[in-house]
């Protein structure tokens, strides 16, 4: 098994693809949180993030992704979990004192963490894996004047704006015009399944994004947001549910989103139960 570092978008799908290879309803992650993730930092500083791949016989099975100073992000293969222990200890080289949030069923890489000293820490902040069939869906319902559409792809502006305008309650959100270039460039993006309610005035008042997994059917909701001014008109719920029903055209069977699941944030989770997605399996945070 070799180690070496992460060298730019083709290394990004080669994580994706461990993702999707491995993936099951007890992962933490799924092909879109990849793509969100490393899209919307894209003009993120190479100094406050390292990512490493561990390949074995030409094949990626493992990588880690160091956010600093104090968090990481791993994915192993199952039925590799040695692998876990090297993606940590390359970890703790980087950051001796540091965190990691995995899904609680992933149980090779708790026992992994667990043997290199990391304990949970039941106090943090937790995200609860939501899933729902698409067989059954209600019609989005928007007030007059306003419209459902999807974006389109020369919209890159708008729809920044539209985002940072949702995620800029606490403090103005980093998101540029080029780092919304390149989530909408990144794989498996696609217009069609990137909504938006339009106001009156032509403002991109709230949007849901989904990722597809066209091999498992899956969908994943990320994110979703709506400008303070417009929140209480259930634009909400009704983007999200005409996303849902451009994923089941597209050929989902199924989706997932995953808000906080402690009481720190219950809006979206409640949002998100309004709609029809039933609660599953939690994260859990292991520091050390």
């Amino acid at each position: 098994m070799r180690r070496r570092d992460y060298e730019g978008p083709d290394d990004l799908r080669l994580m994706q693809d461990l993702v999707q290879r491995t993936w099951s309803p007890r992962s933490r992650l799924h092909i879109g949180d990849v793509a969100w993730e490393r899209s919307v930092n894209f003009g993120r500083r190479g100094d406050t993030w390292r990512t490493a791949l561990w390949e074995d016989d030409g094949q990626v099975v493992a990588w880690g992704w160091a956010e600093l100073p104090d968090h990481l992000l791993l994915v192993v293969d199952p039925v590799r979990p040695e692998a876990a222990a090297e993606v940590i200890a390359w970890y703790r080289a980087l950051v001796p004192e540091g965190a990691c949030s995995v899904l609680e069923e992933e149980t090779h890489l708790v026992s992994a963490l667990e043997a290199a000293g990391f304990h949970p820490d039941d106090e943090a902040p937790f995200f609860t894996h939501h899933d729902m069939s698409l067989s059954d869906l209600r019609t989005p319902v928007v007030p007059d004047g306003f419209t459902l559409r999807h974006v389109r792809p020369d919209e890159v502006e708008k729809r920044a704006a539209g985002h940072r305008a949702a995620w800029s309650d606490l403090a103005p959100s980093k998101v540029t015009d080029e780092d919304f270039a390149a989530v909408m460039s990144t794989w498996p993006y696609r217009p069609e399944l990137d909504w938006i309610v339009e106001a009156p005035n032509g403002e991109f008042a709230a949007s849901a994004l989904i990722w597809l997994d066209e091999v498992h059917g899956v969908g994943l909701v990320e994110p979703v947001g709506c400008a303070p001014e417009y929140r209480r008109r259930g634009l909400g719920q009704a983007v999200n549910l005409a996303a849902l029903h451009a994923l089941r055209d597209a050929g989902g069977t199924d989706a997932r989103v995953c808000p906080r699941g402690d009481d720190g944030y219950p809006s979206a989770r409640a949002l998100y139960q309004s709609i029809g997605f039933k609660p599953g399996a939690r994260t859990r945070l292991y520091v050390a």
